[in-house]
């Protein structure tokens, strides 16, 4: 896949001509959606629904009846029935939202489950060009949209559907002229309105997204760099650009609540006119049995009831429309969402053709790379206009200095094949034959994880047969042997919380302690230095780049990116500016 496909995830994918192009039809079957709690949650939807008209039928019939004061055993049914209905209503709608956020909630957390398998089976040159903020919206807000689907989408139309058809056909034995207004009514209010609603907001809601990933990006930079952010007094700056995105997420939203006013107009307007038509109606036949409606209220023809039934039934039938509105709005949002969650799931593997896992070539190798730049996208080719051209014999040691924002952790990237070149090319050469960079290569981000576990586990990391022995030997060499002696249980001991169980400096010798026992003969560091005062940032730089007796022996390959470097070292350095 072309980093410019990557770069383009987050575009809100067009509604294919085809159903199943649908991108939310794609991420409702990757949600693992069963028949039967979807059954079961659209069926007590649907009786709350049909017991709440029936109520309103039936009280209609009630207050009519008794308004003819008949005997009041004539009515014990009638007011018995009222009450069953009243209260199996409300029994019915709390176990039908049990029911839906039990199926939502479940299929949120299987369908981030198997996100997460996808980006961890998957390429990681593809996950590399993820950035945090947009992860974590992905995996996520999205997803939550996703399984909003169900519970302000899908089973409150199903309801409405089910409801409306059921209101139609009441009405119709009563009166054709009033079912077939009604029906018009509803369909405006349930079909049109919510239809128009979406469209309209599409756009908006597109932005609102864009909106809220830029606030997860900046928010997560200013707490994730806060100590650096405080030194370079760089906060502020990272602060504003938070409120700037907020601001703009709020603005976004705005928009989109104009559409759904908008169209929510349209459900009381509906109503009114069903309720005037069914007035109007009823007198109008009244009319044509009697000729006047006191004959009507004494029995003949059309019934005190059946006009109540006329007025007071539409009442309860856009009950069930009136959220409408909003689930196609949610529908639309949750279609915009799915596209950016399976485009993530789908560039996952786009490169790969399924196979992900490259065995490490062991040994000494040679790294060319002829005239080469690099960088995330066409437009922005980092590195010297006339590229990078050096050899990596065994042994050798590079150094990769400049400012922030130069491009160094890119290049890191690209030679270890997780980013393509954007000009000229990269290679490796290993017991006389082609190596895929992938397998002679290991690139340890600044930012590489700790994970919740014991200190000898997260060496293992890099290399699952670590032993206590040898363990030991590599962390006193990176000089946390002192740290590691004082631990409650030694290399046993569990780093609750991950990072934060670590100062900046321990942490940056434990991710160097894992460079150390990764096989690979190609080791490539990120900033492996980085909150350690001058004299030790110095003192382990040395010894890094040592080609002769430091850490890393003298047949493997070591490029270090860094912000300085000391005076005396003797290296071969790559300067970017």
């Amino acid at each position: 896949m072309s980093v410019e496909m990557a770069n383009s995830r987050h575009a809100p994918a067009p509604v294919g001509s085809r159903w199943r192009d649908d991108p939310l039809l794609r991420a409702l079957g990757f949600l693992g959606l069963r028949g039967r709690p979807v059954f079961w949650s659209l069926f007590l939807g649907v009786c709350g629904a049909l017991s709440a008209l029936g109520l309103a039928a039936l009280s209609a019939w009630l207050i009519t009846r008794a308004w003819q004061a008949p005997p009041v055993l004539y009515l014990s049914v009638a007011i018995t029935a009222v009450r069953a209905l009243g209260i199996s209503r409300g029994v019915f709608r709390y176990l039908e939202r049990l029911a839906t956020h039990d199926l939502a909630l479940g299929a949120m957390a299987t369908a981030r489950e198997r996100v997460y398998r996808a980006l961890a089976s998957g390429s990681p040159a593809y996950s590399v060009t993820l950035r945090r903020g947009e992860l974590l919206t992905r995996t996520g807000e999205d997803i939550d949209e996703i399984g909003n689907a169900l519970i302000r989408g899908l089973i409150p139309i199903g309801v409405g559907l089910t409801t409306s058809a059921a209101a139609v056909a009441v009405m119709a034995l009563v009166s054709t002229s009033a079912a077939i207004v009604l029906a018009v009514a509803l369909l405006v209010s349930g079909v049109l309105a919510p239809w128009l609603a979406a469209r309209g907001s599409a756009q908006a809601i597109a932005d609102a997204a864009q909106a809220n990933t830029e606030v997860a990006q900046a928010a997560s930079t200013a707490l994730w760099h806060a100590p650096e952010l405080i030194v370079a007094r760089r906060r502020g700056v990272v602060l504003r650009a938070v409120g700037r995105a907020d601001a703009d997420a709020i603005i976004a939203a705005d928009r989109g609540f104009r559409w759904q006013a908008a169209a929510a107009a349209a459900t009381p307007l509906a109503l009114g006119v069903s309720l005037l038509a069914a007035c109007l109606i009823a007198i109008d036949l009244a009319g044509q049995v009697s000729g006047s409606l006191a004959d009507v209220a004494s029995g003949h023809g059309l019934t005190p009831m059946i006009i109540g039934v006329l007025i007071l039934l539409p009442l309860s039938s856009f009950e069930t429309t009136a959220p409408l509105t909003e689930a196609g709005i949610q529908l639309e949002r949750s279609r915009q969402s799915a596209a950016r969650v399976m485009a993530l799931v789908d560039g996952s593997h786009a490169d790969s053709d399924g196979v992900v896992d490259v065995a490490v070539r062991q040994g000494p190798v040679t790294v060319d790379i002829d005239d080469m730049r690099w960088g995330w996208s066409s437009a922005a080719v980092l590195g010297p206009a006339n590229g990078v051209r050096t050899r990596l014999r065994p042994g050798s040691r590079l150094a990769v200095v400049g400012p922030s924002g130069s491009g160094k952790s890119t290049l890191l990237l690209t030679l270890a094949g997780l980013l393509a070149p954007r000009v000229g090319e990269v290679s490796v050469v290993g017991g006389g034959e082609q190596l895929e960079l992938r397998s002679a290569t290991c690139y340890f981000a600044e930012d590489g994880h700790i994970f919740s576990t014991s200190v000898l586990e997260n060496l293992r990391v890099a290399r699952g047969d670590v032993s206590a022995a040898e363990a030991s030997v590599v962390l006193a060499a990176v000089g946390l042997s002192d740290w590691v002696g004082g631990l409650p249980a030694g290399l046993d001991t569990v780093l609750t919380g991950g990072a934060d169980a670590l100062s900046g400096g321990q942490r940056r010798r434990l991710l160097l302690a894992r460079a150390l026992v990764h096989p690979a003969p190609v080791v490539l560091l990120d900033e492996p230095t980085e909150h350690l005062d001058a004299a030790d940032a110095d003192a382990l730089l040395r010894t890094i780049l040592d080609g002769d007796g430091g850490l890393f022996g003298p047949e493997r390959n070591v490029v270090v990116v860094t912000h300085r470097l000391p005076a005396d070292l003797d290296v071969e350095v790559i300067e970017l500016g």
